[in-house]
This record gives structure tokens, C-alpha cells and sequence, in this order.
């Protein structure tokens, strides 16, 4: 089973979609991997994500997996009720 416990760089993944997701309004089921204009997700923490079965590469992008986007959701009600 894979472990709950995540990195700060991979909670950051989170942080940066929960971001988006608020700001925007719409749901967010992916973040890209490099955007060209010199932002990009930390290698280590999509791959901690992937192991944890919370991510899944897709080429340019990381997908949430059913799982992650349920995590997603956890953040932001605890970004609402923070």
C-alpha cells in the first residue's frame, strides 16, 4: 500500500493546483509538467505522486488519478476551513 505521508514538494503539486482551481473556478484535473516559460512541477514529487498512485505522467502533463483528485478536494476544504 502506498504511503500517505507526502513531501512538501509534493504537497506543493497540490497547492499549486488548489491555487488554480480557486482562482479560476474550474476543476483541475492535471498540471503540466513544463511550461516553457521557465515553470515546471519538480520531477522528485511527480514521481513521489506517481508512486503513491495520486498521479499518473501523461506526456507533458501529470494527470490526477481518481485519488488524487479526491486529495486535491481535501486540500482545498482545508484551505477553506483554515
Amino acid at each position: 500500500m502506498p504511503s500517505t505521508t507526502l513531501s512538501d514538494k509534493a504537497i506543493a503539486v497540490f497547492a499549486f493546483a488548489a491555487y488554480h482551481q480557486l482562482s479560476s473556478g474550474e476543476a483541475v484535473i492535471d498540471v503540466v509538467l513544463k511550461d516553457g516559460a521557465g515553470h515546471s512541477a519538480d520531477p522528485q514529487a511527480i514521481e513521489e505522486l506517481e508512486a503513491a498512485d495520486l498521479a499518473k505522467k501523461d506526456g507533458d502533463r501529470a494527470a490526477f488519478t481518481d485519488a488524487g483528485k479526491a486529495k486535491l478536494e481535501a486540500v482545498i476544504t482545508a484551505l477553506r476551513g483554515a
